[in-house]
């Protein structure tokens, strides 16, 4: 059997899907939201990011990138650590006015209530049920961010959220957001189990 060619847009023939160019900015995956927190000129600063992922299996390593031009990055880069705050739906709100303001204008220190674990200047909130305590490895300069890779020097949990070592993904009620609609998304219902799934499936 003859394998057909990729339609490629300047062949009319081949090319039968009604595709329009958009913005190369359409990203359509949901981000995990997050409150980051750092100590800047000896407050506590929190900003809202969705731009958030892990980078390394071990040690554990997440990346987040920031504008440069944020406030929060003065203290990220001072003092090589940073908290990261997974809220959920009831922090909504909350966690999008820390996003709405700068800390160069507006003290938010009083924004959330805070913990500290073993790593200095890398602040908590107590209310967000999943908590990581990042330490700097690297910082990626890119033309308008830049990416803190921190490693994660320990983690907490609030304990009606867990299951066995881990969160329970059932009850921990997070949100997202999606980008550039700018729309935050309740997480769903689990539709299948990773390296499970698609067992037994064969190409057709």
């Amino acid at each position: 059997m003859r394998r057909r060619k990729p339609a490629r847009l300047n062949d009319e023939k081949e090319f039968r899907m009604n595709k329009i160019k958009i913005s190369n900015q359409a990203i359509p995956f949901h981000m995990p939201m997050s409150i980051v927190s750092a100590v800047v000129d000896g407050k506590v600063n929190h900003m809202a990011v969705g731009w958030l992922n892990r980078v390394n299996f071990k040690p554990p390593m997440v990346g987040v990138s920031l504008g440069k031009t944020h406030y929060t990055n003065r203290g990220i880069r001072e003092h090589k650590t940073f908290g990261v705050s997974i809220p959920d739906v009831g922090l909504l709100k909350a966690a999008d006015y820390a996003g709405l303001v700068s800390g160069s204008k507006v003290d938010k220190s009083r924004l959330f209530e805070i913990f500290y674990g073993e790593v200095e200047n890398a602040p908590m909130v107590t209310d967000c049920p999943l908590t990581m305590a990042c330490r700097v490895v690297q910082t990626i300069e890119l033309p308008t961010n830049e990416i803190f890779i921190g490693e994660i020097i320990e983690s907490y949990c609030a304990e009606e959220f867990i299951a066995g070592n881990a969160p329970d993904m059932d009850k921990l009620k997070l949100f997202t957001l999606t980008i550039p609609d700018n729309r935050y998304w309740a997480v769903g219902e689990c539709i299948g189990k990773a390296w499970s799934a698609g067992k037994g499936y064969k190409i057709s």
